[in-house]
């Protein structure tokens, strides 16, 4: 189901009327192309990462085509400004595997009750990362939540490593205190962030999407992963679907 919303955030900017974003699901040949040339626009400039297809302008790898991707347009200039993709349990047992468990060896993942969905590859376009973009990115994930009956929605969130990992490993701090569980389910990365001496008092800003999933009652379940390709660290989050957070739920509505 497609939604639609108006966002007023760029009234600060001087704008005179709001940005009408609509979510959608990204279907064909010429969708997916739009949805790996943002991806490939927002990790080759922020991360300078490696990328399969960056000859082509695109970030593209062999799970791409078993996803359903999603996404958010600005109706008024007809550009994809966000999107991401969702891996479901069926189309991973026909790959052989999740793409986090390229990362991270997932103990228990066999023993979570109930449908699980991936997310990955998220990414927004500069100029439209604030709380109404992300808010209509959601409110499509909520619908496909609910018309799936998942329980459970897990995947990976990035922290950048090009200061040599001192963001990455203050932000650890805060969310071993906060938000670390593995009750349900334990990351164990394949390849370990570099041993880093930092002082408890280093305050690091937290990535806006990590921020958004540990807003919405997610879990980190262990330590992170580097992921040399990207020059991040990847930190496994799972999100229990009757475990929303009541504040941020309200994008979820239709999965609750």
């Amino acid at each position: 189901m497609t939604q639609i919303a108006m966002t007023r955030d760029n009234a600060a900017r001087g704008e005179k009327s709001p940005r009408r974003l609509q979510a959608e699901r990204l279907t064909g040949v010429a969708a997916l192309r739009e949805a790996q040339a943002l991806r490939y626009r927002v990790f080759s400039a922020e991360f300078d990462a490696k990328l399969k297809g960056a000859e082509f302008g695109l970030d593209m790898d062999d799970y791409d085509p078993h996803c359903m991707h999603i996404g958010v347009r600005d109706l008024d200039s007809d550009c994809l400004v966000a999107t991401t993709r969702l891996l479901d349990h069926r189309a991973a047992n026909d790959i052989g595997r999740f793409y986090s468990e390229e990362e991270f060896q997932l103990v228990g993942l066999g023993e979570l009750q109930g449908p699980v969905l991936e997310i990955g590859r998220t990414c927004v376009d500069p100029a439209y990362r604030n709380g109404g973009t992300i808010a209509v990115l959601w409110s499509e994930l909520a619908e496909v939540l609910n018309e799936g009956g998942y329980r459970y929605l897990m995947g990976c969130a990035s922290i950048p490593m090009q200061d040599g990992g001192i963001q990455a490993q203050a932000i650890m701090q805060r969310l071993r205190e906060r938000y670390l569980c593995t009750e349900h389910l334990r990351a164990e990365p394949r390849t370990p962030l570099p041993a880093l001496e930092l002082p408890g008092n280093v305050i690091a800003e937290m990535p806006p999407l990590l921020k958004a999933y540990m807003r919405l009652g997610a879990k980190i379940c262990g330590e992170p992963c580097w992921d040399q390709d990207f020059q991040v660290a990847d930190v496994f989050i799972l999100l229990k679907r009757d475990e929303l957070c009541p504040r941020y739920a309200r994008h979820f509505k239709a999965a609750v």
